[in-house]
């Protein structure tokens, strides 16, 4: 279950100012016959942001300045207002911001790079990216977390790690405090995998705030999401903000001299204008997930679907730690013939998503580091388990009501 800290909110079923901007009318007041829910549904969003993002599409066309540019310079001040950072590096992607981070802390060929194998493969193939070798840590089977105990393990037996990327899956943070604690005892850089946490929190300060360097993802799906591709990169050091936009221009910043080699990984100024009207409501909307997930616990529980400490049961939740200010990027169950299931809720118009099916340490591009089926049990077992329902902000809660009863109605 969920930290004793979580308080439920049924009312009002939008929080207020989502209402005033007139949101589409849910999927809810369909009969139930006729229900289709999606995993994720960003025309709703749309409805409620549209006409002031057509707006600012219209500035950045009137003004005729494409890439970065003052669009982008404008975002990116904005985010580090919003983080609590120095700087922030607006790039194409999530994967080049990750890339832009490794790089810029002084990797080189060879080095040790340690990270979750639970994750999307931008992970660890920026790693790779780098020139440095990636090495996985098994994950905490209560939040899917990378295991900082196994990664002290790790450390006690010699490996020589010169950069952790831990990833703030599914919108927890990672225990940020005791990792810094890990880095400082044995001299290693953190790159935050920030993707799917923009706006979540360890201890009141933000995800991105705590690293040597941060990524981001601003694809179309995230909390924070773009119309395409778009990142940024977040670092309270500002020489190590200017070398990762010298990489981000083909390793120079003047026009047609390069210091170094770099990437074109510039961020274009309609995704700026596009993630600068969604800043705005982004805690709102981040404050609705929080008040779905809690819902969604609510009904799980009432259900009978999630058995008593100790007991077994056909789903189980994860948790949030103590600490955490979680920002449900994805609301994650555990559950028993989990294929079977996602079938079943197929069938009933409901959208799930699995993430992920298969962990890195296993993927056919990673057979040259050696690993094998049963390195990573928990890992592996999440793998088999998982299963993200349908969480966007404005899912109604009869939505959610009916999917609980059609997960039930499997297991009945």
């Amino acid at each position: 279950m969920r930290s004793a800290a979580w308080v439920l909110e049924f009312a009002p079923v939008h929080p207020p100012q989502l209402t005033k901007r007139k949101l589409a009318k849910s999927a809810g007041e369909k009969s139930s016959m006729q229900r289709r829910i999606p995993q994720l549904d960003l025309g709703r969003q749309y409805a409620a942001v549209g006409q002031e993002v057509q707006a600012a599409l219209e500035r950045v066309c009137a003004s005729q300045r494409f890439i970065l540019g003052p669009e982008v310079a404008a975002l990116e001040q904005e985010i580090a207002e919003h983080l609590g950072v120095n700087e922030v590096v607006g790039c194409a992607s999530g994967t080049e911001a990750l890339w832009l981070g490794l790089v810029a802390a002084g990797l080189q060929p060879g080095d040790l790079v340690a990270t979750t194998p639970f994750s999307f493969f931008a992970s660890a193939s920026a790693i790779v990216r780098a020139g440095a070798r990636p090495i996985f840590v098994d994950v905490d089977p209560a939040t899917l977390n990378l295991s900082l105990p196994a990664l002290e393990r790790r450390l006690l037996n010699g490996a020589a790690i010169r950069a952790v990327v831990p990833v703030h899956l599914y919108g927890q943070c990672v225990d940020m405090e005791a990792l810094l604690s890990l880095s400082r005892r044995h001299h290693f850089s953190v790159v935050e995998d920030a993707a799917q946490a923009f706006g979540a929190e360890w201890h009141g300060r933000k995800a991105g705030a705590w690293g040597d360097a941060a990524a981001f993802s601003f694809y179309p799906t995230k909390n924070l999401s773009a119309y395409g591709d778009a990142g940024c990169v977040t670092t309270q050091d500002k020489a190590t903000a200017d070398h990762m936009r010298r990489l981000r221009n083909h390793g120079g910043h003047d026009r047609y001299f390069h210091d170094e080699i770099g990437w074109n990984g510039r961020l274009d100024a309609l995704q700026a204008a596009v993630l600068r009207v969604k800043l705005k409501y982004l805690a709102e909307w981040n404050h609705a997930r929080r008040e779905r997930a809690g819902i969604y616990d609510h009904l799980l529980a009432k259900s009978g679907l999630i058995a008593a400490r100790g007991k077994q049961s056909p789903v189980s939740l994860l948790q949030t730690a103590a600490g955490a200010t979680h920002v449900f990027h994805q609301y994650v169950i555990r559950a028993a013939r989990r294929d079977q299931l996602r079938a079943f809720l197929a069938e009933r118009g409901v959208g799930t998503e699995i993430y992920y099916p298969l962990p890195l340490h296993l993927q056919k591009c990673f057979v040259y580091l050696g690993y094998r089926e049963g390195d990573f049990p928990e890992a592996e077992r999440a793998a088999s388990e998982v299963l993200a329902l349908p969480m966007f902000p404005e899912l109604a809660p009869d939505e959610q009501q009916y999917v609980v009863d059609a997960i039930a109605e499997f297991y009945s």
